[in-house]
């Protein structure tokens, strides 16, 4: 399954790992409905997890750093993350609760998904450390602004070695603004509003008044909205070659394919135009892997 790698490489990922159950539908139900569908989905799920997963398959060496606990549904999460040879570190130890749990109902017609999930409120607060050993031989760190201290930890020991730190984040987190102290290149949706930003013009200018050495808006098919060394502009999204199935994960794809491509020495907008390639291509597909069958970079 996996691609054979470029040069060597090492990921690692902090942040949230989910368990996620997928149903395609032909429309939202309606409160008191009850739907039926013939097929579900059932796979690992998460920013982190996702982006760990992408780069593992493109042929970096992934590690993640999560709270999965010893539940019998942290096994899909385990068994998932095994078959994508992305080591785990689980923060979350012997803890028998389960973990979080991602509810995704995906329109059939137009690809577009709805999200139903208790995110890292199910192990917060984490009560084992960072450890900073976790660093040695690393390229690159994504931090998806999940288990807040423990990216603020991973990122903050990531800068002091002078590793690059990338952030996932699709909106504005308690703890962020400390977070950003530490990151050098942030990634966000179009829905991230730091504080006093109303739109996603403030939201941008927020991103690029901030220290990071880059940035961007992914906007979902308008195109990609960028800043990188002073200099502003934009990155038109691939034509997908046929209609979106799913654009679940899209986000957290484009960020594990942003990740290897840079730790491949590529530029930001180079690894930004590559990733977004990924990103396109894995939205033909159901779920957050399936892509991965028929992918050939």
């Amino acid at each position: 399954m996996k691609s054979s790698p470029k040069q060597s490489c090492s990921g690692l990922f902090v942040g949230l790992a989910a368990v996620d159950i997928s149903y395609a539908v032909e429309d939202i139900p309606r409160p008191n409905q009850k739907i039926s569908v013939p097929e579900q989905l059932v796979t690992a799920g998460g920013p982190a997890t996702n982006a760990a997963a992408t780069f593992a398959f493109l042929g970096g060496r992934a590690t993640l750093v999560t709270a999965v606990g010893r539940n019998l549904l942290s096994r899909i999460i385990r068994d998932d993350l095994a078959h994508h040879s992305v080591r785990l570190h689980n923060m979350a130890g012997d803890c028998d609760g389960p973990p979080p749990v991602s509810s995704i109902m995906v329109l059939r017609r137009t690809g577009e998904r709805s999200v139903v999930s208790a995110n890292a409120a199910v192990f917060s607060p984490i009560k084992k450390a960072f450890d900073p050993k976790w660093l040695a031989g690393v390229s690159i760190l994504e931090v998806d602004g999940q288990y807040m201290p423990l990216c603020i930890a991973a990122a903050k020991a990531a800068s002091e070695r002078n590793i690059p730190v990338v952030l996932d984040s699709g909106s504005w987190k308690p703890g962020m603004a400390r977070l950003l102290r530490f990151v050098d290149t942030a990634i966000c949706s179009g829905d991230f509003r730091p504080p006093g930003c109303r739109s996603e013009d403030e939201a941008f200018e927020y991103l690029v008044s901030h220290k990071d050495e880059a940035g961007c808006h992914y906007r979902g098919e308008r195109p990609i909205r960028y800043y990188d060394d002073g200099i502003t502009g934009e990155i038109r999204i691939p034509s997908p070659q046929r209609r979106a199935v799913d654009t679940l994960g899209a986000g957290d794809i484009a960020h594990g394919a942003y990740c290897y491509y840079s730790a491949q020495s590529q530029g930001f907008r180079d690894a930004l135009q590559a990733a977004a390639r990924v990103a396109t291509f894995s939205c033909r597909y159901r779920g957050t892997r399936q892509w991965m069958k028929n992918f050939h970079p």
